[in-house]
């Protein structure tokens, strides 16, 4: 687990300044503490951060073929490496470390990029440096767990692991994309392949950019299959528990303390007990807790670990809000997930015992845990009876004259339920995922910005991906839409920084890509199943973990957000709502100022929006800091 950075040159003899390199590399000094290193040649400069887990001898990077005309730097682990270094050795490949970035040098030689990343199995976003034919190859992985920001700079592109690696180059142009902050107010995040930057994007997951020429060519490599398979629901379990158990298996290997995250919840508890399976009860899994007990973990975790005949690490972590300032910093872009802040305690935690971290991200996306699916597949056949227009009709008019339930649970709320009715359902979807309703975020942004959105509506991104994809089962849909969205720029995105922060390796075995495709062909009766989520993951675990653990409440990984703003954040929050606010220019203050006064007064749940507020606060705050520094 690595961090990487590098300057392309469009003109392929300019120089690449080894001063700018050094600043990229010291920047995300925290992705990998234990060695840095740096490649320069014509038109071409990498930066390497190195966290040493496999070959912690050799495994130093950049790594070089034979000649030294193919060179890599790289972030993540290969965990096929062995396999595909034994066909290469067999195809006259000669190998100089026991690491498994040396297999994309070799790999890259003999199937070129495209058929190297659909060889890979892992986690990873890679440059490589093809001198001979003067071009640059940057790939990421197919569900991006591993992330990589492209930016356009004078005469050429820069790339990055982080983007405050881009933020030390001098003349990096911070000029915030209004798009980006829409996205931000209606999401809680900025969805690839838009940065909060311009001039910077994401490379998306699944995805090649090749520089050559002095043009930037961007190609997809990989999408989940989401083709159906007629299968039943037993062989259908065990084949998950076979898939899970290898992804578990490979991914253990490690040279360093390895562990686990263990939470309580089903996905957490399928990992450590496939890794109880494999290693036995000698494992390290961490568990935090908070005082309050509306937001602890700890007493279903101790259920999983005492089935499971193993003892975890717990920890009483405070949830102050004042280590809001350290999440802001290691956030570069606004991220309005209130789940932040206690996943980077876990990883704080963690890394005090181990090095490496097995997660459970990901079972609620490929198995359809999120209740919102329910929500939506329940939507969908009462438009599968109705057509569009009379639903129009019907719904349209009544959704406008309900009275708002933002403090009922959802399905209470009926005028969420009959709006959405009257929506097509992918517009109802993206307000189900939507923090703030996009209207409320139209109003709330400046004026002069929201002009300059030109017309700009974030649910286009949805549409975009939906309409490439053409799938017609409803769960299929939101399932895609969740792994190109909220998935990797939210979910692991969070896990990744908040990870690398404290020097932390977070392994994902769930999204295994084999264990994905599976998933993805899955008929949609099987994950939902008379109203329960889940339900053919959960069958494959009943024999392995208790059923008050598989059949209990979800629970969010939160924070007491309304005590906080009401509380030790109150006066921060009245700060940015009024004048002399650093969100002047940025918010509309006065509709602001109205949502705050809703909030309290009692008359509309605005929690959502607050938060966003707070957390762009920070965030601009932060980013005016370190613009004065660097």
């Amino acid at each position: 687990m690595c961090g990487i950075a590098g300057i392309v040159q469009f003109d392929p003899d300019a120089p690449v300044r080894s001063v700018d390199l050094e600043r990229m590399a010291r920047a995300m000094v925290h992705r990998g503490p234990d060695a840095d290193g740096f490649h320069r040649s014509a038109g071409v400069g990498f930066a390497f951060r190195r966290l040493s887990i496999i070959d912690l001898a050799g495994g130093d990077q950049p790594i070089s073929n034979e000649d030294g005309t193919v060179t890599v730097v790289f972030n993540g682990e290969i965990y096929n490496f062995r396999d595909l270094r034994a066909t290469l050795e067999a195809k006259g490949h000669v190998f100089a470390t026991h690491s498994d970035t040396e297999t994309l040098v070799h790999g890259y030689e003999e199937w070129g990029e495209r058929g190297l990343c659909e060889r890979l199995r892992g986690m990873f976003a890679f440059a490589i440096h093809d001198a001979a034919r003067r071009r640059v190859v940057l790939g990421r992985d197919r569900l991006g767990i591993k992330p990589l920001h492209l930016a356009e700079i004078d005469g050429g592109i820069a790339f990055a692991s982080e983007l405050k690696s881009l933020h030390a180059l001098d003349g990096f142009a911070r000029d915030v994309d209004p798009r980006s902050l829409l996205d931000v107010l209606v999401l809680g995040y900025v969805p690839a392949p838009r940065s909060i930057w311009r001039r910077v994007e994401k490379l998306p997951p699944g995805h090649l950019a090749v520089i050559e020429g002095g043009r930037v060519e961007v190609s997809r490599y990989w999408e989940a299959p989401f083709v159906e398979r007629p299968i039943g629901m037993d062989e259908a379990a065990d084949r998950i528990r076979a898939l899970l158990d290898d992804a578990v298996r490979v991914r253990l290997v490690s040279e360093v303390p390895l562990g686990c995250f263990l939470s309580g919840g089903v996905d957490s508890s399928a990992v450590v007990a496939a890794m109880v399976d494999a290693l036995g009860t000698s494992i390290d899994a961490v568990t935090v807790g908070f005082e309050d007990a509306r937001f602890d973990e700890r007493g279903a975790a101790r259920s999983v670990a005492a089935h499971l005949g193993i003892t975890p690490h717990e920890e009483v972590v405070e949830s102050d809000p004042s280590v809001l300032d350290d999440v802001a910093k290691t956030f570069d872009e606004p991220h309005a997930d209130p789940s932040d802040l206690p996943t980077w305690l876990l990883c704080r935690a963690t890394r005090r015992h181990v090095t490496v971290a097995l997660s459970g991200d990901g079972g609620d996306e490929l198995f359809g845990g999120y209740r919102r699916y329910a929500f939506d597949r329940f939507e969908n056949r009462i438009r599968a009876i109705v057509p569009g227009p009379l639903r129009r009709l019907l719904f349209g008019p009544l959704g406008g004259v309900l009275p708002k339930g933002d403090r009922l649970p959802r399905p209470l709320r009926a005028k969420t339920l009959v709006s959405n009715l009257a929506r097509d359902p992918v517009e109802a979807y993206f307000r189900s995922v939507a923090r703030i309703a996009p209207e409320e975020a139209e109003r709330l942004l400046a004026p002069d910005l929201l002009r300059e959105c030109d017309g700009w509506r974030t649910v286009e991104r949805f549409r975009e991906i939906d309409a490439r994809r053409g799938l017609k089962d409803p769960l299929f849909r939101i399932r895609a839409l969740d792994l190109e969205t909220w998935l990797p720029d939210d979910i692991l995105a969070k896990v990744d920084r908040a990870s690398m922060a404290h020097s932390l390796e977070a392994r994902v075995p769930i999204l295994d890509h084999p264990l994905v495709e599976f998933a993805s062909s899955l008929p949609s009766d099987l994950l939902i199943r008379g109203g329960r989520t889940k339900a053919v993951f959960k069958h494959a675990l009943r024999r392995t973990i208790p059923d008050e653990i598989l059949d209990r409440p979800k629970q969010g990984f939160d924070l007491p957000v309304a005590a906080w703003l009401d509380g030790p954040l109150r006066s921060e929050l009245d700060a940015l709502v009024h004048a002399g606010s650093p969100l002047e220019g940025t918010l509309d203050l006065a509709r602001a100022r109205t949502l705050l006064d809703e909030h309290r007064g009692g008359r509309r749940n605005r929690l959502a929006e607050l938060w966003t507020i707070l957390t762009l606060g920070r965030w601009t705050v932060t980013h005016r800091e370190a613009q004065c520094v660097s």
